[in-house]
């Protein structure tokens, strides 16, 4: 018995002092979503950066005249609207900056686009919160300064574009000049910012960021460092805009654009106790409704068609079971929506589905957005951007494209071609090559 005690004794020593082995099994590594495409050569880019900026000016355009209606009201009044219409509709600093406009006027989202094109173009190599705050409060100084000058005493009338300038960008400005004093003084100005929404503020600028960036979650990054009017998600939603505006420049998937919302995701807000990743999932159930709404069963044919006929707007191209379908999503979306047609949530809402719906389509997807109402032109002209510079400018719709060029240039005084050079760095002089013609057949 004894000898047997003292064998299993040593064999248990000898088990304790052989090291034990653990199956090492190691968690993921993700690679950055779209890091390996680069940007176009120096004429595909700028082809490309001129579409973002014409596409997003038209998608302005066209939301212009209908900002902040309701689908019924667009109904009535226009029909379906398949372009852009005259702005007609009164002045104000966050939408034209004259009454009655004809057709081209664009807001302040295109206002936006001309402010980065300059930021970008003097602040190349520092593009940093920083120095955009300074850009900003720089505007907002010489607005000011304006004010005093002796002409504007001759006459009431002249003072009002001035006015306008410094009643646009003051809101801004207030949070540009505290986030330059400290964090304190930020904080306040922020969370105060049009009555502390969460609202899309970032979204009028962000996307032209996406622009310069090496890849989309490179631009991500930029456009959240950038986003210093945002609150919560709507911070995520800025810089997810940006790095769409970027994947954009090298797919014409629509899937791969639209993922850009699933896998980039930096500083892991889909972690989040108990609600996860608010923009992911307000993006899923957008893309959910269209994808519903495309499996709707057909009428019976013996179906009376005449209630269904009666709200197919005038003009609208698909007939009654197209209309059915379009109407099905934006009942849904309708429901969804926020306090605030300008809220970061339901703008981004919107967004996915206008581009799930249109699938790379610009003007199916421009008009579903502006026939939808709500904030529309900011809708429009974010999806605009994105799809412009997927497509770039010789892809948009001709009549579209050199009417946004040409009234923007003439009767605005933002010459989207010369913003395209200054955020490709091109001379002022650059143009261009004219293609030559082919041999005569």
């Amino acid at each position: 018995m004894a000898l047997y005690t003292l064998t299993a004794l040593l064999a248990l020593a000898a088990c304790k002092t052989e090291p034990s082995r653990e199956t090492d099994i190691p968690s993921p590594i993700k690679s950055s979503y779209g890091s390996t495409i680069g940007l176009p050569d120096s004429l595909g880019y700028y082809d490309k950066v001129l579409g973002a900026l014409a596409g997003s000016a038209i998608g302005d355009a066209m939301g212009a005249s209908t900002e902040m209606w309701h689908r019924e009201d667009i109904r009535k009044t226009y029909g379906y609207v398949q372009g852009i219409t005259p702005a007609i509709r009164p002045q104000s600093p966050e939408g034209t900056w004259d009454h009655n406009l004809q057709a081209g006027a664009t807001t302040d989202d295109t206002r936006w686009k001309a402010l980065m094109a300059g930021y970008i173009g003097e602040n190349r190599n520092e593009l940093a919160p920083r120095a955009f705050a300074r850009m900003l409060t720089d505007y907002y100084e010489a607005a000011v300064s304006d004010l005093g000058d002796e002409s504007l005493l001759e006459s009431t009338d002249a003072i009002d574009s001035t006015l306008e300038r410094v009643d646009w960008i003051r809101e801004w400005a207030r949070v540009a000049q505290a986030y330059q004093a400290g964090p304190d003084s930020y904080n306040l100005a922020r969370d105060r910012f049009y009555g502390g929404d969460l609202t899309c503020a970032g979204m009028l600028y962000t996307p032209a960021l996406g622009l310069v960036a090496e890849n989309p979650e490179a631009a991500y990054r930029l456009a959240y460092d950038h986003a210093l009017f945002d609150l919560g998600y709507a911070r995520d939603i800025s810089a997810l805009v940006a790095a769409m505006t970027r994947m954009a420049m090298n797919t014409s998937q629509t899937d791969s654009l639209l993922n850009t919302a699933v896998f980039i995701d930096p500083y892991r807000f889909e972690d989040s106790r108990l609600v996860g990743r608010i923009s992911l999932t307000l993006a899923l159930s957008a893309r959910n409704y269209v994808k519903r709404a495309r499996l709707l069963r057909p009428l019976p044919k013996d179906f009376s068609r005449d209630s269904l006929l009666r709200l197919v707007p005038t003009g609208y191209p698909e007939g009654p079971e197209g209309w059915r379908q379009q109407e099905f999503i934006y009942s849904n979306l309708e429901r969804d929506q926020k306090a605030h047609a300008f809220h970061a949530g339901e703008i981004w809402q919107i967004l996915i589905a206008s581009l799930e719906f249109g699938q790379g389509d610009f003007m199916k997807t421009m008009q579903f957005i502006v026939n939808y109402g709500r904030d529309n032109d900011t809708v429009a002209a974010v999806a605009g951007m994105i799809l412009g510079a997927q497509l770039g400018f010789e892809a948009l719709p001709e009549r579209e494209r050199q009417l946004v060029l040409r009234f923007s240039r003439d009767q605005l005084g933002m010459d989207l071609e010369a913003m395209a050079r200054e955020i490709c760095g091109l001379d002022a002089g650059w143009r261009p090559a004219t293609p030559k013609p082919g041999p005569s057949g």
